[in-house]
């Protein structure tokens, strides 16, 4: 099946061109990001593959249609940027990768977590220039802190089992129970109670309208002065100014983040010789106590085989029996 690549980088075509081998797909490397501009380049093709960036809108749908698509492909688990009401007007079916690797996910939370606490970040440049002083490194024990999951799937699974086997006390808020989560001894209570009683605070929750904001001022005044905030899922699960506010005040002590909300004109691309047009991002990098990575939690190569095998699945599935079994449903948007 012919299919265009959005937002293509050296290393998700190699990983595509690799699983292609299997399924013989005519796959064709776009660089530029699918906006309702950019959808013309996918004339004629039944199928596009887009990544997290890329934005699927109603326009942006509406001309892929026209343009003889049938079939999104996401490479990724998320699907909040692709609007699957129009989608489904236009009769352009969605799938995407339900799971590639959870712990690639949790173990770069967890390197979050550590580098903020003991300010590995720091140390290293410090002693690169001959400086051994230990002043302002000073971290304090994960063991016996409170750790609150938001988001207890897969991912968050995994990060209640490393932070259970550093002897922490976890919490958790999902609408649905996981039962491995139970049986590690996790108690499910209510957004409240969790930014009430956490020291630590990690976000693994799709982003949807239920979702949005989930931390804003009034979730953080909530929160204990000090706590650590990560965040490695979809970057609009925060209010950045919010954020921001709380950073100044003190409440939040740390801040770890792999994921922005205004992160598609940044992330992914080399802007060192730029000058970054995003004040907010901007002022979120003058924080001595804030860690931000370039959405790289996922990238791991036993992430992205398992990305472009099941990507490339989803266009076989499609191509011989016009269904897949991991298209997105429009219900999905509310759960």
């Amino acid at each position: 099946m012919k299919a265009a690549v959005f937002s293509t980088k050296t290393y998700d075509r190699e990983f595509l061109e690799l699983a292609n081998n299997a399924h013989q797909h005519e796959l064709v490397f776009l660089e530029p990001r699918l906006t309702r501009d950019t959808a013309a380049l996918a004339e004629g093709f039944p199928a596009v593959c887009l990544f997290v960036n890329d934005q699927a809108d109603q326009v942006a749908i509406q001309k892929l249609a026209e343009a003889g698509t049938r079939f999104i492909s996401l490479r990724s688990a998320g699907f909040n940027n692709v609007d699957l009401k129009a989608a489904g007007r236009f009769g352009v079916k969605v799938a995407r990768v339900p799971a590639y690797s959870p712990y690639a996910v949790a173990e770069h939370t967890v390197g979050l977590l550590l580098t903020l606490n003991r300010k590995i970040n720091r140390a290293y440049a410090r002693v690169r220039e001959g400086n051994f002083a230990l002043d302002g490194l000073l971290g304090f024990d994960i063991h016996g802190k409170t750790v609150g999951i938001v988001g207890t799937g897969k991912i968050g699974e995994v990060v209640a089992r490393i932070m259970y086997g550093f002897g922490c006390d976890l919490l958790a808020y999902d609408p649905v129970t996981n039962p491995q989560c139970e049986k590690l001894g996790v108690r499910y209570v209510s957004p409240s109670d969790l930014f009430a009683n956490s020291d630590i605070i990690t976000l693994h929750c799709p982003l949807m309208p239920a979702t949005h904001h989930i931390i804003d001022a009034e979730a953080i005044a909530r929160m204990k002065s000090g706590v650590v905030l990560l965040n490695t899922s979809r970057g609009a699960l925060i209010d950045t100014q919010a954020v921001i506010e709380g950073l100044k005040s003190g409440k939040i002590g740390y801040l770890g983040l792999d994921v922005y909300e205004e992160e598609a004109d940044l992330f992914f691309e080399d802007l060192s010789n730029q000058v970054i047009q995003d004040d907010v991002f901007a002022r979120l990098l003058t924080f001595p106590n804030v860690v931000i990575t370039g959405h790289q939690a996922y990238f791991t190569r036993n992430a992205l085989e398992k990305i472009a095998d099941t990507t490339l699945s989803n266009i076989t599935e499609f191509e011989q029996t016009n269904s897949c079994a991991n298209e997105v449903q429009i219900e999905d948007i509310k759960r």
